[in-house]
C-alpha cells in the first residue's frame, strides 16, 4: 500500500516516458517510478526505501494500487477537494475533461497527458502518476537514507506495479544498489522473462514473490494470467539460492479455499522447505483511488476475511512444514 511518506514530487506536464531505453550509460537508463516511499517498515527487513515502478501485465480483481497497472502517466483526481471552478476544462486543448457537481471527469482516449490541467489547479485536485526517470536520479534519492539502511539492517526494495516489466531499469537499479552495499529486494509476481529474471537476481538479497492461485484456469480469470511463468520462475529463484518469501494475497471467495491453500503450500514445500509464506489479507484501503482514476473496482462489497479464517489458513500451510505469517 502507498502511504503518504516520501511521495514523489512529480514533474508537472511530463508526457508519455521511455520506458527501459539505454543510454550511454546504466545510470541514464529511463524507467517510469509513481512512488518513493522512504522510511518504509513493510517491504522487507529494518527501515527501507521502496521503489514503486509503473506497469504490470497482471490485472489482479483486487488490486490496491490501480495507478501501478498502466505503464504510461495518467492524471488522478481528487474530487473532494474540486471548487468545480472549471479552470481544467478551459486550458484542456484536447477538451478531455468536464467537471460537474460530481467533480472530475477524464476522458482517458483523449487526454494526452500534456499536465496543462495540474498547473492550471491551484487546489492539488489534479495529479500526474508516475515520471520517467533514470536509475542515477532514483539512486540519489535512495542514497539520503544509507544511515538507517545500515542502523537497521533494511536497504531498497524494488516493486511496482510489476519490476520484471521494466526489467533492464530494475536490474541497473539493482546493481547500482548493491555496489555501494545496500540490501535489496525484489518485490515481483514473477511474469517477466526468465532471463531478465536470472540477471537481476544476480543483485538481489531477497525476493517477495506473489502467488495468486495455483489452478490456472482459475489463476487467469484473478489476473488476466494464467501462472505456468510464474511457477516456472520461482522454481529459478529457488535454485538460484536467493532467499524467497512467498506472499499469498487472500483474497475471500477467490482464493481462500483449502483446496487452493494445501495445493500451495505442498507446491512450495516440494520446491524448499525454507521458504517462508506471508499471507495477506484482503483490504479495500486503495477502493478511492479507482473513482480518482475513473475506474470501476469490482470488489467494492468484498469483505476482509475473518481472523479465523486466516488462522485456518495459517494451520494448512504450517502442516506442510513451512513457516507461514499473516500480515498485519
Amino acid at each position: 500500500m502507498v502511504g503518504p511518506v516520501g511521495l514523489l514530487q512529480v514533474v508537472r506536464g511530463h508526457g508519455v516516458p521511455r520506458v527501459d531505453c539505454k543510454g550511454s550509460s546504466m545510470g541514464e537508463i529511463m524507467g517510469t517510478v509513481f512512488n518513493i516511499q522512504r522510511y518504509s517498515i513493510d517491504d522487507g527487513p529494518g527501515i527501507r526505501s521502496t521503489v514503486f515502478l509503473k506497469g504490470c501485465p497482471l490485472n489482479c480483481k483486487w488490486c490496491s494500487n490501480p495507478e501501478s497497472q498502466n505503464r504510461n502517466p495518467e492524471i488522478s483526481h481528487r474530487d473532494s477537494l474540486c471548487s468545480k471552478c472549471g479552470i481544467c476544462v478551459q486550458v484542456c486543448e484536447a477538451a478531455a475533461i468536464t467537471v460537474d457537481e460530481a467533480g472530475v471527469h477524464i476522458d482517458r482516449d483523449r487526454c494526452n497527458v500534456c499536465g496543462k490541467c495540474i498547473d492550471a489547479c491551484d487546489r492539488e485536485v489534479l495529479e500526474l502518476m508516475g515520471r520517467s526517470m533514470t536509475v542515477e536520479e532514483v539512486f540519489s534519492q535512495l542514497q539520503r537514507d544509507t544511515d538507517y539502511y545500515e542502523s537497521s539492517g533494511g536497504g531498497v526494495t524494488i516493486c511496482g506495479g510489476e519490476a520484471l516489466y521494466q526489467p533492464e531499469f530494475t536490474f541497473a537499479l539493482l546493481k547500482r544498489c548493491r555496489e555501494v552495499g545496500i540490501h535489496t529486494c525484489l518485490d515481483t509476481a514473477g511474469y517477466g522473462t526468465s532471463s531478465a529474471l536470472q540477471r537481476i537476481l544476480q543483485y538481489t538479497s531477497l525476493v517477495f514473490y506473489d502467488i495468486k492461485h495455483l489452478d490456472a484456469r482459475i489463476h487467469r480469470e484473478l489476473t488476466g494470467k494464467q501462472n505456468g511463468l510464474i511457477m516456472r520462475n520461482l522454481e529459478l529463484i529457488i535454485r538460484s539460492g536467493v532467499p524467497v518469501v512467498i506472499r499469498v494475497p487472500y483474497i475471500p471467495g477467490h482464493n481462500d479455499s483449502k483446496e487452493n491453500i494445501e495445493a500451495l503450500a505442498k507446491t512450495v514445500s516440494g520446491m524448499s522447505k525454507e521458504a517462508k509464506v506471508n499471507l495477506l489479507p484482503y483490504h479495500r484501503f486503495g477502493m478511492g483511488k479507482y473513482a480518482m482514476l475513473d475506474r470501476r473496482y469490482e470488489l467494492a462489497k468484498l469483505l476482509p476475511p475473518s481472523k479465523e479464517d486466516l488462522s485456518k489458513a495459517k494451520e494448512i500451510i504450517e502442516s506442510f512444514g513451512l513457516a507461514c505469517e499473516v500480515a498485519v
